[in-house]
């Protein structure tokens, strides 16, 4: 029997596909989504993943009208890696500055908080000529597919997340902060259980160990949610992986991924967890005015290489505590 109440909606289901549901209104989309805000979340939490498509979202403030009305809070992004643009409508960013002509592996957003979002919300305003879609993954069938041995590794030891805070890639400290003021960073730092160092150039470096095997906080079942392949060295174009390498050397990456006890992680575990990954993507090709809903939890989620403009508006929403999902290793805030 469900855990979750069955959707009003008219869900289709297809291989290789998202669940998606057909709104095609003609008018008010917010209208449309609190007539059915409650369908389309227990339709979230049924599948994992929800493509509403017909919704003809063309704007900011109808999107960020539709986020709240599904939303039961917004979180403003913490640590974020690379930037993002802010619009003036509350808790609505862009889509994350990322090379078009390059891969954003499967990951769950902000996986190595302490709160992350449990929803996530991305509305497509205008679709790339070619490519760009937003997939999704199931993370208990990736964590399944996996081999035992390596699960067992990382739900014994998690995984470490590095990074090191530099003016040329990825998010400066000061961004991915919110402050400018060095005294508020190492609080956050140390009521978020991340060790931290200043270098003599100004250069903030952190690490910081989280589980890479969690349970889902509603139904327990058992996730595969980190982003240890994503924010991996061995994920980086080599190109840019040389360059970085030469100009800040291997432990000076802007974020690197390892295994919890510092060792590092070999190419090939990344490539297996790609294409682990790879084998239970869905993808849809986005349309103007789309709206995807993700449970962040059960489901990963990247974007895919892309060709001409692409605006996708994101929200992160209904924050959920690590320590609620039973982590297996713990994590003690200084």
């Amino acid at each position: 029997m469900s855990l979750f109440p069955a959707s009003l909606l008219d869900v289709e289901r297809q291989p290789g596909r998202p669940p998606m549901v057909r709104a095609e209104i003609t008018g008010d989309a917010p209208r449309w989504v609190a007539e059915h805000r409650d369908a389309l979340r227990a339709a979230v939490a049924e599948h994992g993943a929800v493509l509403v498509r017909g919704l003809g979202l063309r704007d900011p403030a109808g999107t960020g009208a539709v986020f709240r009305l599904l939303a039961t809070d917004l979180l403003r992004e913490q640590e974020a890696f690379a930037p993002r643009r802010t619009y003036p409508e509350e808790g609505v960013y862009s889509s994350t500055k990322w090379p078009p002509n390059q891969q954003m592996c499967m990951h769950h957003e902000l996986s190595y908080t302490l709160t992350f979002p449990g929803l996530m919300m991305f509305a497509c305003l205008t679709a790339p000529a070619e490519g760009g879609a937003t997939a999704v993954a199931d993370a208990s069938a990736v964590l399944d597919a996996l081999p035992t041995e390596l699960v067992r590794r990382f739900e014994r030891e998690g995984w470490l997340l590095t990074r090191s805070y530099n003016e040329e890639i990825g998010a400066p400290w000061a961004e991915a902060f919110g402050t400018e003021n060095p005294a508020e960073v190492e609080r956050y730092c140390r009521a978020n259980a991340i060790d931290f160092a200043w270098q003599k150039d100004g250069i903030l470096h952190t690490r910081q160990r989280r589980s890479a095997v969690v349970h889902h906080p509603v139904t327990g079942r058992r996730c595969w949610f980190n982003q240890i392949a994503f924010l991996n060295e061995w994920t980086m174009a080599p190109e840019v992986r040389e360059y970085l390498v030469d100009e800040y050397g291997a432990d000076g990456l802007p974020f690197n991924t390892r295994f919890g006890d510092g060792a590092p992680i070999g190419e090939d575990i990344v490539q297996l967890l790609n294409e682990v990954y790879e084998k239970h993507t869905a993808r849809e090709p986005w349309q103007a005015g789309d709206l995807l809903l993700v449970d962040n939890v059960r489901t990963a989620h990247s974007r895919e290489p892309f060709e001409g403009p692409r605006e996708v508006l994101v929200a992160m929403a209904d924050g959920v505590r690590l320590a609620d999902c039973a982590p297996t290793i713990e994590v003690s805030p200084r």
